[in-house]
């Protein structure tokens, strides 16, 4: 059995129809899975010993902005044993923008989610400091969202001023 079978076989372990889609386009691996199963799929990604996915290296998402599953959270992780990259997607359930942290699995995550929290309004559950980086704090839109406007919204975030 080769690495992307054993990846896929693994995940599927983990419960009934965890992988809802495997695709593959130039060298790129990619496995959409279900989102509520996010902690223990990188769980096993990460300390599985054939597998060993140690690094999350981005977390960013997708606004399809018309389809019934609003938002796909994509993660990219790499496995140095194997010297192989892997993109895992999950699509939030119908109207829900919120999807369990993976901090507590890959540290690294903590500012991709972070920051995809700021662009995209997905709430990162038990996230340990979820708050903006890009935004002001009181910045009640999401830029990245496909209603923002591309001109953005006049007034809404005040420009510093002018040093003389």
């Amino acid at each position: 059995m080769n690495l992307k079978e054993s990846i896929v076989n693994k995940i599927n372990s983990i419960g009934f129809a965890v992988v809802k889609e495997v695709t593959e386009f130039r060298d790129d691996f990619c496995v959409k899975v279900d989102s509520t199963k996010i902690i223990e799929i990188a769980n096993l990604l990460k300390y599985d010993e054939e597998l060993k996915f140690e690094l999350c290296e981005d977390v960013t998402a997708i606004d399809w902005a018309t389809r019934k599953n609003r938002f796909t959270v994509v993660y990219h992780v790499l496995s140095l044993k194997n010297n192989f990259r892997l993109r895992i997607k999950a699509d939030l359930e119908g109207t829900s923008n919120e999807i369990e942290s993976v901090v507590s699995v890959w540290g690294s995550a903590n500012w991709y989610e972070r920051e995809t929290w700021d662009m995209y309004g997905i709430k990162f559950i038990n996230h340990p400091d979820l708050r903006r980086m890009y935004m002001p704090e009181e910045f009640e839109y999401h830029p990245l969202r496909k209603e923002f406007p591309v001109m953005g919204i006049p007034g809404s975030v005040p420009l510093p001023k002018q040093i003389d």
